[in-house]
């Protein structure tokens, strides 16, 4: 992808995607690498999170306004978000579609279009 493969990269990479797809914020990612006995400051997970983003690797979903996940499905999808646990969850592709989009400002292209779907528990 484009990055020096440094050793917190590789580190934070082996616990991203041995999983399996899965959505991680960065705080998650910190506490695991800590577990794992990977010697790595949250400012590190922070900046290499973005600098997987920014080469495709990832993709972000912001939730609650201030609350990002990292997405390692790259695959159009939408999600449902779990405001009681906070867990963000995959809905599968063509469950949701999205019409009467307006056009983007002049100059400008949609990029993507996410849906986030907040659920709760039923009372």
């Amino acid at each position: 992808a484009g990055l020096r493969p440094t050793r917190q990269r590789c580190a934070l990479a082996d616990l991203l995607y041995a999983k399996g797809d899965r959505h991680v914020t960065a705080e998650m990612l910190h506490e695991e690498a800590q577990n794992a006995g990977v010697a790595i400051s949250l400012a590190t997970v922070y900046n290499t999170l973005h600098q997987f983003r920014e080469v495709g690797l990832l993709r972000d979903v912001t939730v609650s306004g201030t609350k990002t996940y990292f997405d390692t499905n790259l695959a159009d999808h939408h999600h449902f978000y779990n405001v009681r646990d906070g867990r963000l969850v995959d809905i599968p592709q063509g469950l949701i579609s999205v019409s009467g989009v307006p056009e983007a400002p002049e100059g400008k292209q949609i990029a993507r279009i996410d849906v986030v779907v907040q659920i709760t528990d039923k009372k």
